[in-house]
């Protein structure tokens, strides 16, 4: 890896968005590299599809899992370069005399820090899990349903012991089926859609139903009845133990009730994963159903700053299908932008794609509401952790609101939320949401973290690894001179 190396376009993430882009882009003989952060290609989606020690029984993963082998395999033959396990920590617009304007891209691999440039820069980030913030989710037994389900898919581990999921959407059932064809047992299936959307969503059925979910998410859901104890319909959850989960307590049917656990596995929905698009300056929009931040971009990918593109669920939450059928569109546009085809060849080239992404996206509308979290799992009270990496209080939050604090960053200064180590990923969205609600206002005019670099933590140690280039030695040698 060569400090300044040049790219016509650098992609960061290699999901399937990132990678349908980067194998378009090569076709047009465009200078492409991937920086990923994982060590095998496939996003969170197709985590480990190349590598899964479930090959040989890939019916507990299912066929869309699968499916993701053929992308990757493409991507891998193109002649994009990939850069894996690089963590990216800066992206910024870069002149230098009389060349032309480019983006510096700072970013590392195993401690060591390097620079390269690029012309071109597309963010697909993907998506990480909305924060569930519950009373005791931070005790050793309670994690995120993503994440036991990356750790099925790369390395065939599974939960032993007793075990609950909770929460709700469409990837709490997915994992529940993956989890029961591994024999995996499961206590219950504790569903925290509210109840009585339904009739509120026949606006948005039509389209559900000539979708690719409809009959796969209905097999799916009644083989997960069918199998597992479904409790719907419940408030109040609570994760109990001393020193590590021991029991999942709640309120359905208007009783108490409580189911001794080892693991607790939550989820209600994913987010797009924006910090580094929000450090770059990317516009950022509130999304009342998807209750979360969304970069602003066009139908090409196209930012409010020139050159920065954003495709894939990193641009607002679709599956990967949708993914992938977006970074082609991005990627035939950026190739237009490049002088690689004129505009009318650029629209002509993407009609299929276009249909592809329609179809994928048919009927989201209907389980984005559906699924919508329970404001009561949004908007935690009392001593509920928000902040994990500051370890601070969902009281804290709504009491220093009380007493002046308007905004996310005014926060800052009076608590450390967001200044952790995820740098506000698994607290933002909370925290701008309590500060909405003590305040009785929008979302909107609450606003947002204001991100700063690097996005991603980083020891003095890796910067020392930084090459130093002509440029830097010769400010350091100008700041040496007498005066």
């Amino acid at each position: 890896m060569n400090t300044g190396t040049n790219y016509d376009v650098a992609i960061i993430g290699a999901g399937p968005a990132g990678m349908a882009a980067a194998i378009s882009l090569t076709k047009f003989g465009i200078n492409v590299v991937v920086l990923d952060e994982n060590v095998s290609a496939g996003g969170q989606i197709y985590r480990g599809v190349t590598t899964s020690p479930l090959s040989a029984k890939p019916q507990i993963l299912g066929d869309d899992y699968w499916s993701g082998q053929k992308l990757v395999k493409e991507f891998l033959e193109s002649s994009a370069e990939r850069i894996a396990g690089a963590s990216v920590w800066a992206v910024s617009q870069h002149t230098s005399g009389s060349e032309q304007s480019h983006f510096e891209i700072g970013y590392s691999v195993n401690a060591q820090s390097n620079i390269m440039h690029a012309r071109h820069v597309l963010l697909a980030t993907g998506a990480h899990e909305r924060p569930f913030p519950i009373p005791g989710w931070t005790l050793p037994g309670v994690m995120t349903a993503g994440a036991a389900q990356s750790l099925l898919k790369s390395t065939a581990i599974v939960p032993s012991g007793r075990l609950v999921l909770a929460g709700c959407g469409p990837l709490l059932y997915l994992i529940a089926w993956q989890y029961l064809n591994a024999g995996v047992k499961i206590e219950a299936f504790l569903d925290t859609t509210p109840k009585g959307r339904i009739p509120n969503l026949w606006p948005y059925a039509f389209d559900f139903m000539r979708s690719p979910y409809f009959l796969k998410g209905l097999k799916l859901v009644r083989e997960v009845k069918a199998n597992v104890n479904v409790i719907k319909s419940l408030s109040g959850l609570v994760a109990n133990g001393q020193e590590k989960l021991e029991s999942v307590t709640f309120k359905s049917a208007s009783k108490n009730q409580s189911i001794e656990a080892d693991h607790l596995l939550l989820h209600q929905g994913v987010i797009p994963n924006i910090n580094l698009a929000q450090a770059i300056g990317v516009t950022l929009e509130w999304n009342d159903i998807l209750k979360c931040w969304v970069p602003m971009s066009d139908a090409w990918g196209n930012t409010n700053i020139e050159r920065i593109h954003m495709a894939g669920d990193a641009a607002g939450i679709a599956g990967a299908w949708a993914a992938e059928s977006r970074g082609q569109l991005v990627a035939t546009d950026i190739a237009y932008q490049l002088g690689k085809l004129s505009l009318a060849q650029r629209d002509i080239s993407v009609t299929e794609h276009r249909k592809v992404y329609a179809r994928a996206t048919r009927g989201r509308e209907f389980f984005d509401r559906l699924f919508q979290p329970a404001q009561a799992f949004r908007r935690p009270t009392g001593d509920t952790v928000v902040c994990r990496c500051e370890e601070i209080t969902a009281q804290q939050v709504r009491e220093t609101v009380k007493i002046g604090c308007t905004g996310p960053n005014q926060m800052k200064s009076f608590l450390r939320c967001g200044m952790g180590l995820c740098q506000g990923r698994f607290c933002a969205v909370t925290v701008t949401e309590l500060i909405a609600d003590e305040r009785g206002v929008s979302e909107s005019e609450v606003g947002h973290y204001r991100l700063r670099f690097p996005t991603k933590p980083l020891t003095l140690g890796e910067l020392a690894t930084l090459p130093q280039t002509d440029e830097s030695i010769s400010a350091v040698v100008r700041l040496k001179k007498p005066v």
